[in-house]
């Protein structure tokens, strides 16, 4: 999964986020900017997941949200 496609499209993307974890402020949303260690942070704070299941459920987010082109 190639993070940067979700960094640079991170306004658009920012809405799925706030779908898919209603629990992240307007500021979280904010301070991730598309990082995947910042999302994954968030959802060990917010939502409890322990490290592992935290990249787990990000990745599986960016997978459905994002089309790569190769």
């Amino acid at each position: 999964m190639n993070w940067d496609i979700v960094k640079g499209n991170w306004k658009k993307l920012s809405g799925k986020v706030r779908e898919e974890w209603g629990d992240f402020t307007d500021n979280d949303i904010e301070e991730m900017a598309g990082r995947r260690d910042q999302l994954i942070g968030k959802l060990q704070e917010k939502y409890g997941y322990a490290r592992g299941e935290a990249e787990q459920k990000a990745d599986e987010w960016a997978k459905r949200n994002t089309i790569v082109t190769e």
